[in-house]
């Protein structure tokens, strides 16, 4: 079993394809498995692929049903101990990548580096992510698919949500990482650059529906009891302390997690009680 299995999707979109695949085949480590997933394109994304079929371990070319089928039929066809989604377009940082990261991926479920966002005028911008993954931050941003490795046991039985359009990748890290307290771990190393013409770059708007609708749908059967607990708690002369000891590693993973989100939504509700 290779250590990385590595899945391209792309629907017309063939020379930012041909980018992302030369940026894999490029690397000076290669043990991965390489898979492409195309969404029966129209332009000339096929011949791509055949182009360098020497270098793919699996590809297909059919109809699918949105950005996440295609990338849930990736991770049914990969076998490898860590995934990473380099979608058409995006590009690994340099050759030397994986050569790089395959020594940290040595057991958490989650080990993510850092990401380069590139706009359609070539503009980029680093963007370096926390250490310490908190409710706070998941409510603000997500972690970059194209520079997060994530362990293929984890999709065995939770694939990506098709339904929605653009947030399935951050509604995936929240019910891992903050419900049910998967491992992480981030190194201090780029790992690609990100095209930002995609499609969750387009519709801040849908996202942040989609958002809202995750919320609702991962948390409404425990609000009440939220509500009830953020109640005691905020009457309670230790909160100060818990939220210092808090900042430890330790305690991170346990308590500030529920701490942070039950005061965070007892505060929106009070909010929107007094509109």
């Amino acid at each position: 079993m290779k250590q990385i299995s590595i899945i391209t999707i792309n629907y017309n979109n063939a020379s930012g394809l041909e980018k992302t695949i030369r940026s894999v085949v490029e690397q000076t480590y290669n043990e991965y498995e390489y898979i492409i997933i195309d969404g029966a394109s129209s332009d000339k994304s096929k011949e791509v692929i055949q182009e360098y079929q020497r270098y793919i371990d699996f590809w297909c070319s059919e109809k699918d049903s949105g950005i996440y089928n295609a990338m849930n039929k990736g991770i049914q066809k990969a076998s490898g101990e860590y995934l990473l989604f380099l979608n058409s377009g995006d590009v690994l940082n340099n050759s030397a990548v994986l050569a790089d990261i395959h020594g940290f991926l040595s057991g958490e479920d989650f080990v993510y580096g850092d990401l380069v966002f590139v706009r359609g005028d070539g503009e980029e911008t680093v963007f370096i992510y926390p250490d310490i993954l908190t409710v706070d931050y998941f409510l603000e941003r997500s972690l970059g698919h194209p520079a997060t490795f994530i362990k293929r046991e984890l999709f065995r039985n939770c694939l990506y949500t098709e339904s929605l359009k653009i947030v399935s990748d951050w509604e995936f890290f929240v019910k891992k990482i903050i419900l049910e307290g998967c491992s992480y771990r981030h190194v201090k190393r780029t790992i690609s650059n990100f095209d930002t013409s995609g499609v969750s770059s387009l519709s801040a708007k849908e996202c942040n529906r989609e958002r809202e609708l995750v919320l609702k749908q991962l948390f409404s059967p425990v609000l009440r009891e939220y509500f009830q607990e953020a109640e005691q708690l905020k009457k309670l002369p230790l909160l100060d302390v818990f939220l210092r000891l808090s900042k430890t590693r330790r305690l991170q993973y346990r308590i500030k997690p529920l701490l942070l989100f039950v005061l965070k939504i007892d505060d929106f509700v009070v909010r929107r009680k007094k509109k």
